[in-house]
């Protein structure tokens, strides 16, 4: 009998355990080719640091040197602070993830690193537990969604960007970047930082640094809208540069146009300018702890004050001028005042053709021709023609 391998790997599911702490573990029903089953536990901080490893073990097949040739699938890295909701929404990655595994050439889905960290460990049969501590609590995936892992929640396909120049941390949350590396995406906030990942690094990046393998990222910056979304200032910033608006808390501005790099174009009354979009929160929407940790970070930096950028993208971005916004910006404040002229004035004159209505004498009745006297005679009583004879 030849060595042993992994035919199928099915995610069952999830389990939320509390001893030694409260944490989860995904479920695996993995088949090896001697058609036995076993039943494994998983955290995902494990499934990731199995899937660096991989990644280094199989350089050319992770794109380390060239990202076309890449074939190991990808995993976004674990979040600081996972809870159930991430847990449940990752199983749909995991799920393709472990299919896309096991069908990788044989000299991947084979070797020992696979399939030593699948095998049966014993606290995958005796899970260490205490009396004293609540029972693990499991969540199974419904039939259906086992037999179709997407219909669970879509993959997560990582976007593969590269560095136009070199960036310096200023953070331990941040991630330091050389001009040319090739990173991960994660996580795109509108606040312009990214949660990014390169090899076995991982942290915030400014986008305005970043660019997309295979052409300009204009496809995913929204269009200008004139008409404006009103946003609340959350937090002060004074203008570093012409084209920045200085604002208070509490301020009210309508957004125009909203960046990757996180510095929104915005119209304060009729002026516009750029305004970091962290310290910024939508009118009517409900403050959160994320959204105020955000606020609490520093401004990225913008695309025009990257020095030396070696950008192949550069020279093809549509930029628009400031006298651009402000020129669109009066002209389509110009046409909502006309707008609203014109409504004032064809009510005015609703109005006043009422009133006209109102105050015009009303006709009078038309008063009847007097009968003839022969009519009165053939007609009426005996009374009525005594008085006319």
């Amino acid at each position: 009998m030849g060595d042993i391998f992994i035919r199928h790997i099915e995610l069952l599911g999830y389990e939320k355990r509390f001893f030694p702490s409260q944490h989860y573990v995904y479920m695996f029903l993995v088949k090896w080719n001697d058609l036995s089953e076993k039943l494994v536990y998983r955290r995902f901080t494990e499934i990731y640091e199995f899937h660096k490893a991989l990644k280094e073990m199989f350089p050319i097949e992770s794109g380390d040197i060239n990202m076309e040739k890449r074939i190991i699938p990808h995993l976004p890295a674990p979040k600081w602070f996972d809870g159930q909701r991430s847990t449940q929404n990752r199983q749909g990655t995991l799920a393709e993830y472990c299919y896309a595994l096991v069908n990788l050439p044989h000299k991947i889905s084979r070797c020992l690193h696979v399939v030593n960290f699948f095998k049966v460990r014993p606290d995958d049969t005796n899970p260490v537990a205490d009396s004293q501590i609540k029972k693990p609590e499991v969540f199974l995936l419904p039939n259906d969604a086992k037999k179709n892992p997407t219909d669970i929640t879509g993959p997560i396909v990582l976007q593969t960007y590269r560095a136009i120049a070199d960036y310096e941390k200023s953070s331990r949350s941040e991630m330091a970047l050389k001009a040319g590396d090739m990173v991960d995406v994660v996580e795109k906030s509108e606040s312009g930082w990214w949660f990014c990942q390169l090899k076995n690094k991982r942290g915030w990046v400014p986008a305005a640094y970043l660019e997309p393998m295979d052409g300009p990222d204009e496809s995913e910056e929204q269009e200008p809208n004139y008409a404006g979304e009103q946003y609340i200032v959350q937090k002060s910033y004074t203008a570093m540069e012409d084209d920045e608006l200085t604002l208070k808390e509490g301020d009210t501005i309508e957004v125009i146009h909203k960046l990757l790099d996180g510095w929104w174009v915005i119209r304060k009354n009729e002026t516009t300018g750029y305004y970091p979009s962290m310290y910024l929160q939508k009118a009517g929407e409900e403050n959160t702890s994320v959204k105020s940790e955000l606020r609490n970070r520093s401004a990225p930096p913008r695309r025009s004050t990257i020095r030396n950028a070696k950008s192949i993208h550069k020279q093809s971005r549509k930029k628009i001028s400031q006298d651009t916004y402000r020129r669109n910006s009066k002209k389509y404040i110009q046409s909502r005042r006309n707008m609203k002229e014109n409504f004032q004035n064809k009510a005015n004159v609703i109005i006043e053709k009422n009133e006209q209505e109102e105050n015009k004498p009303k006709a009078q009745p038309a008063v009847p021709p007097r009968p003839s006297k022969d009519l009165i005679l053939n007609r009426c009583t005996e009374s009525t023609r005594r008085k006319i004879l």
